[in-house]
């Protein structure tokens, strides 16, 4: 059959047309389906060596293994983690520049900075909680006190001669050492560092007398016999460290205080890529080598949905604004 050249012409255009607007169709499902592309940066923003470090790199060498691009830590420590978590909550949210933030930037950071240029809870969107531990009580060898009791007596005994080193203001490490100073009327300074491997080296050396370190970060050097543990901070004892009293049992009922580590992309990150590193994330939590070492370290496996994480940033709100507020800490 012939057909007319009005109408043959018509048909031309019309799949030409259709052939123009196919990808801008397709485009978004694309453009997500292609992610990984390139290398991803994992920004922690605390310096190597860290409870938050040691989790992170972990969590890199399994995303790395599970998307098939490179997943490289990038150490950015400083003011409290607000320096390399502002640099990922003003990078592109297109999934390719993500942070470990820990419960303290969540929790605690939104009451002691008064002075912030962004706001980790809208600025960052939440992906998954990766790990969580207790905190524990360490003191430098030659503090002569085996118990938290005899701890607090030497204190006492030696006003403005103490002070507790933390891996930076507005840290759970910071807050669990003011808690203690708060609740006991301790003559105590607070020396803050850039970072848990700092603060522990000046710990050894003696610049400081205590802590209340992540578990992951003091172990190698309790276990060494470098640090003296005194206690450790959560609701019942380390399974990294069975042998330790908590707080409660040390007769301090009042007294404990935990901390969590989540994995962030910039807000705005398209959904897709926010529930597709959930999903790996999942896997990687799972993971025997993952699990087996953060086990050994202290870290008790979480996981969760990104909802779940949303959930628990909003627990750390309500349970570290009454401490940061009672305190009159600020930094600006």
């Amino acid at each position: 059959m012939n057909i007319p050249p009005r109408s043959r012409f018509s048909r031309r255009r019309a799949l030409v047309m259709a052939a123009a607007a196919a990808p801008a169709l397709l485009g978004a499902p694309a453009r997500a389906q292609a992610w990984p592309a390139r290398p991803i940066r994992l920004v922690v923003p605390y310096a190597p060596g860290g409870a938050t470090d040691i989790i992170g790199r972990a969590m890199a060498a399994e995303l790395t293994r599970q998307l098939g691009q490179p997943v490289n830590v990038d150490n950015r420590p400083g003011a409290g983690g607000n320096i390399g978590s502002e640099f990922v909550a003003r990078s592109a949210p297109d999934g390719y520049t993500l942070v470990v933030s820990p419960s303290s930037l969540h929790g605690i950071t939104p009451f002691l900075y008064s002075k912030l240029s962004y706001d980790p809870n809208k600025d960052l969107a939440p992906i998954i909680v990766m790990g969580a531990f207790a905190n524990v009580l360490v003191v430098n060898p030659g503090v002569k006190a085996n118990t938290v009791a005899e701890l607090v007596a030497l204190i006492r005994a030696n006003p403005g001669k103490f002070s507790y080193a933390s891996s930076g203001s507005g840290s759970t490490i910071h807050l669990s050492g003011e808690m203690f100073r708060q609740m006991l009327n301790l003559d105590i300074a607070h020396i803050p560092y850039k970072g848990s491997s700092p603060a522990l080296t000046d710990l050894i050396g003696g610049q400081v007398q205590l802590m209340f370190d992540n578990i992951p970060s003091a172990i190698s050097q309790i276990r060494a016999g470098k640090l003296k543990a005194l206690a450790t901070t959560g609701p019942k004892r380390a399974t990294a460290l069975p042998e330790l009293p908590t707080m409660i049992e040390a007769g301090f009922p009042s007294y404990q205080s935990t901390a969590w580590f989540g994995l962030s992309a910039p807000a705005g990150t398209p959904r897709e890529i926010i529930e597709r590193l959930n999903a790996e994330g999942q896997k990687a939590v799972r993971a025997p080598e993952f699990v087996k070492r953060m086990s050994e370290l202290g870290y008790e496996i979480v996981g969760g949905t990104a909802e779940q994480m949303a959930a628990m940033i909003q627990d750390e709100l309500r349970r570290w604004g009454p401490v940061v507020k009672a305190s009159g800490a600020k930094v600006d």
